[in-house]
């Protein structure tokens, strides 16, 4: 029997070890009647759809390479051609996308972002709440351009210095606190001693009037200890007061005070004290939350913003209303509201509701530990010497970006592009990679300077002779660019244009018919609460590229602008910050090991609901007029007219 149960659990073990292959032939063999059965272009490009969603939710084999599923299912299965299947691969978002790396090749090369994190954290002060409120504000910053990964693999090296700094000078700041503490509670309980100890002295006076000489001896108990008949009052411990009965003709009782909590961790903890603990804590998820916020402020904030504009322009090629500008319009203030109500909730959590003892700003409340944080941060700041030449390039070209973004097309006023006779040919991705290819174009030295000051730890660029050597290399750009995600974008755009070629999505709208008589914001909120679920176990792009068909199909089913849908969804899929696995921002902290997975869970949860509250609140206020969500637009419509042709 023994040798029975091993050969099952060897075979269990082996199972599981080979579950990604197992499930990697499995599905398409198990889904393989639909389109044998129903040859229909639905069915087939249901199948499709169905296999690339699997193998994206599960991971059984890489995103990126499971996003090349539709290039050769497809031409297989006569839903689309071999040509026009490539063809959506590449779009203007890659550009996009590739012109913004080389601003992040830049600005992390020359360290430009390491000096904005550590000037506004030195602004912030080394206060407990101050310092994770000045965190979790650059982080925001940094994340509108940068991903939220390199964001938070920049940040978390500086906080970790600071909290290293912060638990090396932990010990001693808690003896001199705990000695200020012990010399109180030492002045309360002698009083408290006194009035206890008198009290009894006046219960044994009426019990035994004939023991005066002992009730003499026994007033002066704190100080005196008596030799024969008196009483001996001792403290046993700190807070406990015992009379102990030495003749028999008194009874014994103790009386005990509680002692003050100290918050102390365990011996074998790497925290002085529970409190350091805790700050540790709250600092290292604020950046994750503050790098997940920040992503989605900027249309090129995050992946999955790309996902949603590129499949929203080519559904609904007709709609002019998503661009730089009008995202950002929208997405600042609930950025800057999330921002706000998750530091009080962190706050809250792990470092409760004193706020004036944590976020005061006056020199007078600081303690040495706190001095000592703040002389850290200067240190590093001081570490990267005065700004050079390449940072204020770097600089210049990042508020030049910006600048041109936001007036292409600015809606209210004529943008740049009204300079030109030809309209709709130029977009944002024209202005990032023009200003990206200058980057390569632009000597990282001084004109006319003998030697340029080069990024701090970069030998090779130390070693490098050429006066000429420009601003980035494609060394630079290649080592940042995300080409699996790439990869994954185009994945997306295929399986769009799959389902509207084959008319799948007409048929998921059909379906969906029974929720016409939901209002549309219960529809909104039921989408998002499926969505930001959903996003916990998947990674964020492929839960969006899979939920952006359907809910596009829902609202024009339901007659609703699908805008209400589309750009809630888009932000709470990106709320999968209850788990280490929810996103890589997550895992990088985790990493750190200040926190557990409870507390991830435990504080992530607020996060998300923060995030679906406050995104259900902008689209039903300042979201309607912006994108005139009270009517069902007319870009839509057409839509629906060539769909049903």
């Amino acid at each position: 029997m023994r040798l029975e149960a091993a050969a099952r659990m060897d075979l269990i073990k082996k199972l599981w070890r080979a579950r990604k292959l197992i499930l990697v032939v499995l599905i398409p063999l198990s889904l393989l009647p639909l389109p044998l059965i129903h040859p229909t272009s639905e069915a087939c490009c249901a199948y499709v759809l169905i296999v690339t969603a699997v193998y994206w939710v599960s991971e059984a084999v890489p995103l990126g390479a499971a996003a090349l599923v539709p290039a050769f299912l497809y031409p297989l299965f006569g839903v689309l051609k071999s040509s026009e299947v490539a063809a959506e691969y590449c779009k203007d978002t890659t550009l996009l996308l590739m012109g913004v790396i080389c601003l992040a090749a830049s600005i992390e090369k020359w360290n430009l972002h390491k000096r904005i994190a550590l000037r506004m954290v030195m602004i912030a002060g080394a206060k407990p709440g101050m310092l994770v409120l000045g965190f979790m504000c650059c982080t925001v910053f940094l994340s509108m351009w940068l991903s939220n990964t390199s964001t938070t693999a920049m940040v978390m090296p500086i906080a970790e210095a600071v909290l290293q700094q912060l638990i090396s000078t932990g010990v001693a700041d808690t003896q001199e606190d705990s000695e200020t503490v012990e010399a109180t509670e030492d002045g309360c309980l002698s009083d408290r001693e006194e009035n206890l100890e008198q009290n009894q002295l006046e219960r044994l006076y009426r019990r035994d009037s004939c023991m005066k000489q002992e009730l003499c001896t026994l007033t002066e108990l704190p100080t005196v200890e008596t030799n024969g008949t008196g009483r001996k009052a001792s403290k046993t411990s700190l807070g406990q007061l015992s009379l102990k009965e030495t003749n028999g003709h008194l009874p014994s009782t103790a009386i005990s005070i509680p002692e003050p909590k100290k918050e102390k961790e365990s011996k074998n903890s790497r925290y002085p004290t529970k409190r350091d603990h805790m700050i540790c804590k709250c600092l290292s998820l604020s950046i994750t939350y503050a790098a997940t916020i920040g992503g989605l402020i900027t249309i090129t904030g995050t992946s999955t913003n790309l996902i949603f504009a590129e499949q929203f322009n080519n559904r609904y090629p007709d709609a002019k209303v998503i661009n730089f500008g009008t995202w950002f319009i929208f997405s600042f203030p609930i950025a800057i509201i999330m921002l706000l109500l998750t530091w009080v909730w962190l706050h809250f959590l792990f470092l409760g509701c004193n706020f004036r003892e944590t976020c005061s700003l006056s020199k007078k409340r600081k303690t040495r530990r706190e001095m000592l944080s703040e002389r850290k941060i200067h240190e590093e700041y001081i570490k990267l010497g005065p700004i050079s030449y390449p940072e204020v390039v770097t600089g210049v070209f990042f508020i030049l970006m910006t600048l041109l973004w936001f007036t292409r097309e600015p809606g209210f006023v004529p943008g740049w592009t009204s300079l030109f006779e030809k309209k709709g040919y130029r977009t944002d991705a024209t202005v990032s990679v023009l200003l990206g290819f200058l980057l390569f174009l632009i000597p990282a030295r001084r004109p006319f300077s003998r030697a340029p000051r080069t990024p701090a730890g970069d030998s090779s660029a130390e070693r490098d002779p050429d006066p000429m050597a420009p601003m980035i290399t494609w060394k630079d750009f290649q080592n940042l660019m995300p080409w699996e995600i790439v990869i994954l974008v185009g994945g997306g755009y295929a399986l769009a244009a799959g389902c509207k070629v084959s008319g799948l999505s007409v048929w998921i709208g059909r379906q969906l018919e029974p929720m016409s008589g939901l209002p549309p914001w219960m529809v909104t909120l039921l989408a998002c609460l499926l969505v930001s679920a959903v996003t916990e176990f998947a990674s964020n792009p492929a839960t969006l590229t899979v939920f952006l068909p359907i809910l596009s199909a829902l609202s024009e089913t339901l007659q609703i602008n699908p805008l209400h849908t589309l750009i809630p969804a888009t932000m709470c899929v990106s709320f999968g910050v209850m788990l280490p696995v929810g996103n890589p921002p997550n895992a990088i902290v985790f990493s750190y090991g200040h926190v557990q997975i409870s507390d991830m869970v435990k504080a992530g949860f607020g996060v998300n609901l923060i995030g679906v509250l406050v995104v259900m609140l902008a689209i039903m206020t300042w979201g309607v007029p912006l994108f005139n969500l009270t009517e069902y637009p007319d870009w839509a419509i057409a839509r629906n007219f060539t769909g049903s042709l």
